[in-house]
């Protein structure tokens, strides 16, 4: 998809701020960073009421934010090359979810110039920007670029909710298919029950 020798581990600025990895385009540099603080999403899903869980999911969001602004600072460094926006790694599809569906937190993100992609969606992420440096001019570029990207991103959450959606509908349909056939095995028995009875009449 990219270049060969385009990817870099630990790629180093000036300042001696290393960004987990780095993708050498045509445009520039794409910084990815793959750090990500988990510690309050895991205490909110543990939490044992709807106040506790609201606490750390503040706690969650003030840490995302936190950790954006690091990104930005760090690692979107024009005069190093880099793009003017960069990639923030999230490890787990349930955390990606969660930060997604927060406006506060997106609107954050997309101020900042980074730009959220889970394990599922990062190569569709990667071939969107790759697609959008073709003929576009680099004034139009990031605002193109999160524009796609926040297409994908509806088109992940609509995904996700008609899956659950079918599940719901597979799993009722399973059972309704059990209850039927216990109902239908029950019946052939009564009928075997039946015939019994009355072969044995027929021999009296």
């Amino acid at each position: 998809m990219f270049p060969k020798n385009s990817f870099h581990l630990q790629f180093g600025f000036k300042s001696g701020a290393k960004v987990d990895a780095a993708i050498k385009t045509g445009a520039g540099i794409l910084p990815i960073d793959s750090k990500f603080p988990m510690e309050n999403f895991q205490k909110m899903v543990k939490a044992k009421d709807k106040q506790e869980g609201k606490l750390h999911k503040k706690a969650l969001v003030k840490d995302v934010k936190k950790h954006i602004k690091d990104i930005s600072k760090k690692y979107i460094l024009p005069d190093e090359d880099t793009l003017d926006f960069a990639l923030m790694y999230i490890p787990s599809e349930a955390v990606y979810y969660e930060i997604v569906n927060l406006p506060e937190l997106m609107n954050y993100a997309r101020d900042s110039r980074v730009y959220p992609v889970s394990p599922s969606t990062l190569y569709s992420h990667l071939q969107t920007i790759l697609l959008s440096f073709e003929g576009e001019k680099s004034e139009s570029r990031s605002k193109r670029v999160f524009a796609i990207l926040r297409g994908i991103q509806k088109d992940y959450s609509k995904l996700d909710d008609n899956l659950s959606v079918l599940n719901r509908h597979l799993t009722n349909a399973f059972n309704q298919m059990s209850n039927a056939q216990s109902s239908l095995t029950s019946l052939g028995q009564k009928i075997s029950s039946t015939q019994t009875l009355s072969s044995g009449d027929k021999d009296k």
